[in-house]
């Protein structure tokens, strides 16, 4: 099977290599063992957060050259000061362009509202989330807070007790609508993904409960449990008398999956290829180009490309496998950068940084994969495999996954 370009691996890296290699022209293929991580989306994604010392962060596109001092292996050292600054921008193009409708800037941090009510930086944000743009004071005087009678994967008293902090008082209002009842039967089906099929589809009563139970407040505050339809929060919001504004729940992400689906069907609707439930067993390489890959589901029928992309995630999705001593690349097996000493591997006091974070596969400064100490010369790597970086601690993780995507997407157009 012949491609342009194989991209192994169908999570947010993958997928936006994929949509900007094929806008313009190139013929792909994605190869993905399963869902991603987008299903833990939060609805942000964050750019740049804390400095490698741990220093916050405001302005991005201003301090990641403290980034460039402090971690030299770091993706966004490779990519330069200057390289940075554009991809932000593209990125933001980016999802522009292809409709998905997301607010902040790379010039300044905003705060989203995590599922426990406090606030975090991050860069996007889904349009319809709660954010502020202070960390200090909410921009609203009162706000209603509802939530499914039983949904236990969203913290009401929680969020209203860290906003009363914020200088904003909150109401609290369980409700119900007879579509849900079923769902209780068994809790464990109470979960954000079910409860989103059924309210998507009575858009009119959630608006009429929201209306009568919200007299007084600037805004509604919602879980994240509908959306699952594409129009079906909009819908809400403009039924609504006052803005509706998401929190996230606990996972699953109604949000992420949205995405995940809308970009999948984007890449689909461009001609790409999308290969879901397969996974690469083994490659060939010859004259130091990857030649011929090889997956579970084809056997001896080989994926033939003029350039190939690792995207296939870190631990969580087994791009990186760590055994007690060593972390490897398991389709390539590329040069892959870990500690010896298995104690640096990890910090007893669990909310410190980890070391095996910044695990990851070494490449060039164009994101080549390094076999031996030598760049491939049509392997890319992009995404949370890359090394020299902490995706939890920085708050970079998704601006690793989309930079590195576009700057890979950009090499091969350019070659």
């Amino acid at each position: 099977m012949k491609f342009d370009t194989i991209i192994i691996g169908g999570g947010l890296s993958g997928l936006v290599c994929g949509i900007r290699l094929s806008r313009q022209g190139k013929r792909c293929v994605i190869i993905s063992s399963g869902q991603s991580a987008l299903h833990f989306f939060s609805g942000s994604y964050d750019l740049l957060n804390v400095l490698p010392n741990g220093k916050e962060v405001n302005n991005p596109l201003t301090e990641v050259k403290d980034v460039i001092k402090q971690a030299p292996d770091h993706p966004y050292t490779k990519l330069g000061l200057d390289q940075f600054t554009r991809l932000v921008r593209d990125a933001e193009l980016f999802f522009a362009d292809i409709n998905i409708s997301l607010y902040g800037s790379g010039e300044k941090n905003h705060y989203r509202i995590t599922p426990m009510g406090t606030l975090k930086h991050t860069w996007l944000t889904a349009q319809g989330f709660a954010t502020s743009e202070q960390a200090e004071k909410l921009q609203w005087k009162r706000v209603s807070i509802f939530n499914p009678i039983g949904f236990l994967d969203f913290y009401p008293q929680f969020i209203a007790d860290e906003f009363l902090k914020l200088g904003t008082e909150s109401d609290i209002h369980l409700f119900n609508i007879p579509d849900l009842d079923h769902l209780r039967y068994n809790p464990s089906e109470l979960r954000s993904t079910n409860i989103a099929r059924v309210l998507d589809k009575n858009i009119d009563k959630v608006a009429a409960i929201l209306n009568e139970k919200s007299a007084g407040s600037d805004a509604i505050i919602f879980p994240a449990c509908v959306g699952l339809e594409a129009g079906s929060l909009l819908e809400l919001q403009k039924a609504a008398d006052k803005p509706v504004l998401m929190i996230p729940t606990m996972p699953p992400s109604i949000v992420g999956i949205y995405t995940q689906q809308y970009l999948h069907n984007y890449f689909l609707k461009l001609g790409g290829v999308y290969m879901l439930g397969d996974s690469i067993k083994k490659a060939d390489i010859e004259n130091n180009r990857v030649k011929r890959v090889y997956s579970f589901n084809h056997g001896d029928i080989p994926f033939t490309g003029d350039d190939v992309v690792l995207a296939t995630g870190s631990y969580f999705s087994q791009g990186l496998i760590a055994t007690p001593d060593r972390v490897y690349e398991p389709i390539f097996n590329l040069d892959v950068s870990y500690a010896d000493d298995r104690q640096e591997w990890y910090n007893p006091k669990i909310f410190e940084p980890q070391g095996y974070q910044r695990f990851g596969v070494k490449t060039d400064a164009d994101f080549k994969g390094l076999l031996n100490g030598r760049a491939l010369d049509n392997l890319y790597v992009s995404g949370a495999i890359l090394e020299g970086f902490n995706p939890i601690k920085e708050g970079c993780g998704a601006g690793v996954s989309i930079l590195s995507a576009l700057s890979v997407s950009e090499s091969i157009l350019t070659k």
